[in-house]
């Protein structure tokens, strides 16, 4: 919590019912990301069998990505 800044929660934890002052200065949806830390979106021409395989670990994209920095030693 930034100094001077109100804390919206009570001593039991509890969250307090958010005023003018919290509302006017709230924002939307996540922080932006440094252009930097942003994954690129790629697209790939893979065969069957290996959709198949990638799919079998659940999340594809970071099973790529694991799979791609041990090939390129990153």
């Amino acid at each position: 919590m930034t100094e001077g800044s109100k804390s919206y929660i009570d001593r039991d934890g509890d969250a307090l019912e958010l005023d003018d002052a919290w509302v006017s200065s709230a924002k939307r949806g996540r922080p932006t990301m440094p252009e930097s830390a942003r994954k690129k979106r790629v697209n790939l021409m893979l065969d069957p069998d290996v959709v198949d395989g990638l799919k079998a670990h659940g999340n594809m994209s970071a099973e790529v990505n694991s799979i791609l920095r041990r090939a390129l030693g990153l």
